[in-house]
C-alpha cells in the first residue's frame, strides 16, 4: 500500500556534454539553461562525458582544459553542486566497468547498424577507431550505472 503522506521521489536527470570544443550559445540555449531549469523540479546529475570525447582525436591537454571549462561554465551558469552532482565520467570507473561488460555481449553487426557509428565514420569506416564503434555501449552505461 502506498504512503500518501511520503513526498514523492523527484525525476533523476542524467545527462552530459562532451569536452570536445568551445561552448558557444547553442550549447546554452540547447543545454545548460535547461539543465539550470530542472534543477527546480529533478534531481540532477550532470556529467562532462570525457570518456566519449576519446572517440575524436584530441590533444591530451586540450581535453583537460576544455573539461575544467565545460565544468566551470556548468557552475557560472547557475548549476548548484550542494544540491546536485557535477562530476568528469573518468573519475567515476563504473561507467568504464559497466560498457565493457556490455562490449562483451553486444554483436559486432548491432554495433555497425548504429547511425552515430555511420554518421562519424562516413566513408572512412577502415580508419574510425574502436571507441566510436561502442559509443553506444558506453552511453547505455551512462544511465546505467544511476
Amino acid at each position: 500500500m502506498t504512503d500518501l503522506n511520503q513526498p514523492a521521489l523527484k525525476p533523476l536527470v542524467f545527462s552530459g556534454v562532451q569536452p570536445t570544443g568551445n561552448l558557444h550559445l547553442g550549447n546554452y540555449l540547447g543545454a545548460i539553461k535547461k539543465f539550470v531549469a530542472l534543477q527546480d523540479t529533478s534531481d540532477c546529475i550532470y556529467c562532462v562525458v570525457d570518456l566519449h570525447s576519446l572517440t575524436a582525436q584530441l590533444v591530451h591537454e586540450d581535453l583537460q582544459d576544455q573539461t575544467r571549462s565545460i565544468t566551470a561554465a556548468f557552475l557560472a551558469s547557475g548549476i548548484d553542486p550542494k544540491k546536485h552532482i557535477v562530476f568528469n565520467q573518468s573519475r567515476v570507473m563504473q561507467h568504464a566497468e559497466l560498457a565493457w561488460i556490455f562490449n562483451c555481449v553486444a554483436r559486432i553487426g548491432w554495433m555497425n547498424r548504429m547511425t552515430q557509428f555511420k554518421d562519424k565514420a562516413g566513408k572512412d569506416r577502415e580508419n574510425a577507431s574502436l571507441g566510436l564503434l561502442a559509443y553506444p555501449s558506453l552511453m547505455a552505461a551512462d544511465i546505467l550505472v544511476y
